[in-house]
């Protein structure tokens, strides 16, 4: 790490640990009382964490303004922060997120559903309370990969949980929206394959250098495509709309990377 990088990572942590230090406890006040704020604050949080972190969002579609279950790829850690700025939300996440460090405190504290994908039982019971989460009026944020990729492709989608989607708000029904998230700029320069690894966090790859290298970094240009919103029925199951989702994602990346390769 360079004096300069050095430098960028204390002044971003500098920035970071008051919002850390007020933000958390608030918010476990806040869902202790069953606020309405509880839901909004999250999304203040990631808008700001995201700004002192650099990441610029380039935005294609809309975000769900009702209850809507999104089906999204997965590149990083930073995808949280991303995606959690754009509306009020929570995720669907591995079981074992809940025992990380500081970031099962956030899931928690952000009210995600943990899910244990390796029990079928455990994975109907998560469905149902997504589902009545769903029928709340929520907006859910499935990474339907099940994991992270290195960024430049998209693994295949599970459909098991978005079975949730069946589920109404009142007398809606809930609506699916893909939403492809991809990283096309680091310092103002395109991503290539080499580099991708310096935003993918995935594998066995460890947390505290991944997270160092990003605080040190420049700035980041991330892109956030919406798609149009579908219906769970008879006629698009849970593995049509995760095949459909996972083909948005395919396109919006593939589309990416023919733009950012064409850059001058």
């Amino acid at each position: 790490m360079t004096g300069y990088g050095a430098l960028r990572m204390g002044a971003k942590l500098a920035a970071l640990v008051p919002a850390f230090l007020l933000g958390l406890p608030v918010q476990a006040l806040l869902n202790r009382l069953g606020s309405p704020l509880a839901r909004r604050l999250p999304m203040l949080f990631h808008r700001y964490l995201r700004r002192v972190l650099g990441v610029r969002v380039h935005v294609s579609g809309a975000p769900p303004v009702g209850a809507a279950l999104v089906v999204a790829n997965h590149v990083s850690w930073l995808d949280i922060a991303v995606i959690g700025s754009s509306a009020p939300l929570s995720f669907i996440a591995k079981s074992d997120v809940a025992e990380w460090p500081l970031f099962g405190t956030l899931a928690h504290l952000q009210r995600s559903v943990f899910v244990d994908r390796n029990r079928r039982t455990a994975t109907s019971a998560a469905a149902d309370g997504i589902a009545q989460r769903l029928a709340a009026g929520e907006i859910m944020v499935l990474f339907a990969e099940g994991t992270t990729s290195d960024g430049n492709r998209v693994l295949p989608y599970r459909s098991a949980l978005i079975g949730a989607a069946r589920a109404e708000a009142g007398n809606q029904p809930v609506v699916v929206i893909p939403l492809a998230i991809s990283y096309k700029y680091i310092n103002g320069l395109p991503i290539t394959r080499r580099d991708r690894p310096d935003i993918a966090w995935y594998g066995d790859m460890d947390l505290l250098p991944h997270l160092k290298a990003l605080l040190a970094g420049g700035p980041i240009d991330v892109t956030l495509a919406w798609g149009a919103p579908m219906a769970h029925s008879e006629a698009a199951d849970r593995k049509e709309i995760a095949r459909l989702a996972e083909g948005f994602a395919r396109a919006c990346l593939a589309q990416l990377f023919e733009l950012t390769a064409k850059r001058p």
